[in-house]
């Protein structure tokens, strides 16, 4: 049996307990009828407000509560139902007790069975008329009893109950908000170490394979004593290169961008790639719009040197430099022959 339930049962019994008191008449009264009438009455509705939708919390205890669920509202219609009560049993109770009987249970066994409906309505989600329900029998009982009797007999206790009742729901609304969201951040966490574990044990996978190329590349060298053809020397430089993109910036890195960073390899140029963590940050849907972009940039360089390296600007995530060979030595503003910033999405 789930907390609601043991709960609901046990708010059915203290309902119980309160209406008996009622039952313990110790004067003459002019109408018993009317007096059990009124218990009963009370029950049913009392007995509607705490155990409707409780069907629904059974269905409901295996899935998983969060703050915006709405099982525990009352429905309008019954708490009106439950504010009625509150509006008509004072005077009824009054009427059948007669107005010549000593105060006793028989006459205020009301004050703290409306205290109980109304916070029932508060924990079902209906503070408003709770409130209004303890309005309404204060109005009654100081009318009917007395102010010092009322206050005496239960009219304090019954605001209390309404206020701590409104005092633990507001308290487990927020230490449910509080769970939810840790949960969401658990669910993120555990998404992002996912996501992450999977770059690294691609980037491992990457790594060893070029190490593989690597280790054929330099027995060939030590093979040879470092006499190399031209296309050996450009494999040897390739394949050191796709190390060191491997090691400086894997992140950046996809099949299209090695491709391109082979090819200009290939072709004799120099290209150095440097990822110091400043795109961390960024989502894996956005980084491949950028690696996209960085390939392109790639395929289209004709420098002799390609700088490519990562940006601490807020606005720009890549950052691709290209100088010429015939430049090399020049002021550093006029050797640039290639810049492009590969801009961030905007926030």
């Amino acid at each position: 049996m789930s907390t609601a339930s043991v709960i609901r049962l046990l708010a059915v019994a203290f309902s119980v307990a309160l209406t008996l008191r009622g039952m313990w008449i110790g004067a003459p009264v002019d109408d018993g009828w009317l007096l059990l009438g009124c218990m009963l009455g009370y029950l049913a509705v009392a007995w509607l407000c705490i155990l409707w939708g409780w069907t629904a919390v059974i269905t409901r205890s295996s899935q998983p509560e969060t703050v915006s669920s709405s099982g525990d509202h009352l429905p309008i219609p019954l708490a009106l139902l439950a504010l009625a009560a509150t509006v008509a049993l004072p005077p009824l109770v009054a009427y059948g007790a007669g107005p010549h009987t000593t105060p006793g249970t028989h006459t205020t066994w009301y004050l703290g069975a409306t205290g109980a409906l109304m916070a029932t309505l508060t924990v079902r989600r209906r503070p408003w008329m709770a409130w209004t329900g303890i309005v309404v029998l204060a109005g009654w009982s100081i009318s009917l009893l007395g102010p010092a009797t009322a206050l005496g007999l239960g009219l304090v206790g019954s605001t209390v109950w309404v206020g701590a009742a409104q005092f633990l729901v507001l308290a487990l609304d927020r230490a449910a908000l509080d769970t939810e969201r840790l949960g969401e951040v658990q669910r993120v966490a555990s998404a992002q170490s996912a996501a992450q574990g999977a770059q690294a044990h691609e980037r491992r996978v990457q790594v060893n394979r070029v190490l593989l190329s690597a280790g054929d590349a330099l027995a060939r060298v030590i093979d040879r004593r470092g006499v190399l053809s031209d296309d050996e020397r450009i494999e040897a430089r390739v394949v050191e290169g796709r190390l060191r993109d491997e090691l400086r910036g894997a992140r950046l890195l996809d099949p299209e961008v090695r491709a391109a960073l082979e090819s200009v390899r290939r072709r004799g140029a120099s290209v150095s790639l440097s990822d110091d963590g400043a795109i961390d940050d960024i989502g894996e849907e956005e980084l491949g719009e950028i690696r996209a972009e960085l390939a392109d940039t790639l395929r289209s360089a004709r420098s002799d040197r390609v700088y490519v390296r990562t940006s601490s600007d807020p606005r720009v995530a890549v950052t691709v430099v290209g100088r010429a060979a015939r430049t090399i030595g020049l002021d550093e503003d006029d050797s640039v022959d290639l810049w492009r910033e590969i801009e961030r999405s905007p926030r």
